[in-house]
């Protein structure tokens, strides 16, 4: 399996968790000059900002603490989609979902809310 299959086989699983979870996903991989969103989605009248981790195995999971500099990032990431899409009055957050696959057809998902607000 390829890294983009890798990637995009995560993203799949995590937009068709999100829907189980009545969570409406509205785009995905929404691009522009600085970044790209893996999801955007709404939980009720929050806009909720997704990145996908998706891992081969425990090995590679890393240090996925969010730093300053991802925290400016996805700041930047999340006003220039509100402007785009004229919901400048929204609130929002951030979500991270990070998938471990363990076999061509299972793979364990651990969705994390609202980590800007967890990060001191």
């Amino acid at each position: 399996m390829t890294k983009k299959s890798l990637k995009q086989r995560g993203e799949d699983a995590a937009a068709a968790y999100l829907e189980r979870v009545s969570i409406c996903v509205v785009e995905r991989s929404w691009r522009t000059d600085t970044g790209v969103i893996d999801i955007i989605a709404f939980e009720g009248d929050t806009l909720v900002i997704i990145d996908v981790k998706t891992r081969r195995s425990c090995h590679q999971a890393g240090n996925q603490q969010v730093t300053a500099a991802t925290a400016s990032r996805i700041k930047r990431l999340a006003k220039a989609y509100l402007a785009y899409a004229d919901l400048q009055d929204k609130s929002w957050r951030y979500d991270r979902i990070e998938l471990l696959v363990i076999s061509e057809d299972r793979a364990l998902l651990r969705h994390h809310r609202d980590v800007l607000n967890s990060v001191n």
